[in-house]
């Protein structure tokens, strides 16, 4: 059984290192984006003031990998056709062979929004690629929250933004700062892995935004991977799934490509969040 599942595994790879140009390039305008992936989404909780609110969201560079220098301009053209009101990253922004993320962070400083640039860190982020990416973002004005919480306002009214720090650390972090949050508010969480969202009590939060599976790379139906990038296996690959407690998460493909430099099926992806008060 093993041997068959490796053999169709190594089947996929060569298939996906046969097509992943094109199983990208045909689903969008933009250069090196897959797909422009959009999410309604209604709470209860949402102010008034804050329907139609859109959050930029995008993941997973590992720049450079797959996502190269040549595909910069076409993330960008892609994340400011969005109009969003937000930007939030979510980690790995620097490839496992090096990068230059100031010039990643350079190109994403041209994405404008009211409301600026959000963002957190993920598991690539060790030594130099943290510090590296640390000072990026200082210099192109990015909020980084490491278990912080900040408020987005529109008039009289707002919204709660929750970064986590290093969700793989459950001994340091593994006790999310929405818990200290009032039930009424309407809290974005955003975290590098949709597991911390299974593993920590997450309480308060209305939706948690995250990374790190990219889909799978190459899957099947979107349900099937030889890759496994959760401990919850392909429960979390991608799209709106739900935790334990019912709390939603949206987890993107991400841009780049760990590993193996090749997708199939699994589109590169920005994906955009419009919030809508449900009635």
């Amino acid at each position: 059984m093993m041997k068959r599942l490796n053999l169709l595994a190594g089947g996929l790879l060569l298939m996906s290192f046969l097509l992943s140009s094109c199983a990208t390039a045909s689903f969008s305008k933009y250069k090196g984006v897959g797909r422009v992936k959009r999410y309604d989404f209604y709470s209860a909780q949402l102010p008034d003031s804050f329907e139609g609110f859109r959050v930029a969201f995008a993941s997973d560079f590992h720049y450079e990998s797959r996502f190269t220098a040549r595909r910069l301009p076409g993330m960008c053209r892609a994340l400011r056709s969005l109009d969003a009101d937000v930007l939030l990253l979510g980690g790995d922004y620097r490839g496992r062979n090096g990068g230059d993320v100031t010039q990643l962070f350079q190109a994403l400083k041209t994405v404008e929004t009211p409301c600026g640039t959000y963002a957190v860190m993920g598991n690539h982020e060790r030594g130099a690629a943290d510090s590296l990416a640390r000072k990026a973002m200082r210099e192109t004005g990015v909020c980084l929250l490491e278990h912080r919480v900040d408020t987005l306002w529109r008039g009289k009214e707002y919204i709660l933004l929750c970064g986590i720090r290093n969700p793989f650390d459950l001994k340091q972090n593994g006790v999310s700062p929405t818990l200290a949050l009032r039930e009424e508010d309407f809290v974005l969480m955003l975290v590098h892995t949709p597991d911390y969202v299974e593993d920590v009590d997450v309480s308060h939060t209305d939706l948690a935004l995250a990374g790190h599976t990219h889909g799978g790379q190459v899957s099947l139906f979107r349900r099937w991977t030889p890759a496994h990038f959760s401990k919850y296996g392909n429960r979390f690959l991608t799209g709106l799934k739900h935790n334990r407690a019912g709390i939603p998460v949206i987890i993107t493909n991400g841009l780049g490509t760990s590993r193996k430099d090749v997708r199939l099926f699994t589109p590169s992806e920005v994906v955009l969040v419009v919030l809508h008060k449900k009635k």
